[in-house]
């Protein structure tokens, strides 16, 4: 089906902190108005909350892809500060530097992404996640591409990331949307470097 992607913004609960404009991106399927994907910066506690618990779903799915290495668990969402890092998620993607935003099907949060930043003219893009519900619409390209146009208007130069060799399904997505193998932007764990992967693209 034909799909039209069309940016607009809107003003509603975007409090002083978020002086810019910001898109919000439309990718709708005729005839199926409650399909309609919609992607915004993420707006009041109640969204946050659902941004909160689609990272406890994508720290559960890295625990079934990764049963044998448990330490991936213990050094990036380690249980005993795990959830102090999602309370803290505002602060530290906090704009002008970073930016949270939501993926919404049918007005509900079904994915979300984030960025921060990471050295001169470089932000990293973190824990983008769609739940099952939203499988196969799109959402976690159109949430690159909202980070994306974002980070060029904030003046980013280059986006990063990283993630592990076992989520195949988003290294395709990474390199589709014309991200490629980059050297590590930190020091990882001499243990876990084998299975790490450093992506990175200009903006």
């Amino acid at each position: 089906m034909d799909r039209i992607r069309r940016p607009t913004w809107n003003p509603r609960g975007i409090g002083t902190s978020w002086l810019r404009i910001l898109p919000i991106w439309r990718i709708r399927w005729p005839g199926m108005a409650e399909r309609e994907l919609v992607v915004a910066p993420a707006g009041g506690e109640g969204e946050m909350e659902a941004v909160r618990q689609l990272c406890r779903d994508y720290r559960r799915l890295l625990r079934e892809r990764w049963p044998d290495v448990p330490a991936f668990l213990d050094r990036y969402y380690n249980a005993a500060t795990f959830e102090d890092l999602l309370r803290r998620l505002p602060e530290l993607h906090r704009p002008p530097d970073g930016a949270i935003f939501v993926a919404r099907v049918g007005g509900k949060v079904v994915g979300c992404a984030m960025t921060h930043r990471v050295g001169p003219g470089d932000c990293e893009i973190k824990r983008v996640f769609v739940g099952d519900a939203a499988r196969g619409l799109g959402a976690g390209a159109a949430l690159f591409r909202a980070a994306m146009a974002q980070a060029r208007r904030d003046g980013y130069s280059r986006m990063v990331l990283d993630t592990t060799t076992r989520l195949t399904e988003a290294i395709g997505l990474y390199r589709k949307l014309g991200f490629h193998e980059i050297a590590p932007f930190y020091d990882p764990p001499a243990d876990l470097a084998e299975h790490l992967m450093f992506f990175g693209r200009d903006l």
